[in-house]
């Protein structure tokens, strides 16, 4: 059994895969749109809010991971709330540097800073409503 994310976005899935792109090189295997994938009828019939060129499915590989996409209807979309993709990073510098890319525009629930159990750590929802996590680890003692 594999567990893969899906994401839902109001509309903006093209434009946060290329974000996702851009500051954490995803990559993108599939993408379709409603329009390309419309069956009997076309698209006119289409959910509220959605149009031809939005995202019916797409999927992208961030990292080692493999995360799912789409686009639904604006007003049935939410933000993230208890859950959170958490990138794990192998620097300060990264985990800085990410943080800085993502927030912008976003909301931060807790500042990147050090703790206890990491160089850096940070929580945030980005600009498409995406939780996050960023952390450099810290060795901690093994137990059991």
């Amino acid at each position: 059994m594999k567990v893969n994310t899906y994401l839902n976005f109001p509309g903006t899935c093209a434009e946060a895969l290329d974000f996702y792109a851009k500051h954490l090189g995803a990559k993108t295997l599939v993408k379709g749109t409603f329009g390309e994938m419309a069956g009997p009828g076309g698209p006119q019939n289409l959910p509220p809010g959605l149009k031809p060129q939005h995202i019916i499915h797409a999927r992208f590989e961030l990292g080692d991971t493999i995360v799912m996409a789409s686009d639904g209807p604006p007003d049935r979309v939410q933000p993230m709330r208890s859950a959170y993709l958490t990138l794990s990073v192998d620097g300060n510098a990264e985990a800085e540097r990410i943080y800085a890319a993502l927030t912008e525009g976003g909301e931060v629930f807790m500042k990147m800073e050090e703790t206890f159990f990491a160089h850096r750590f940070g929580q945030f929802r980005d600009k498409f409503g995406v939780n996050w996590m960023v952390i450099h680890e810290k060795p901690m003692p093994q137990r059991g």
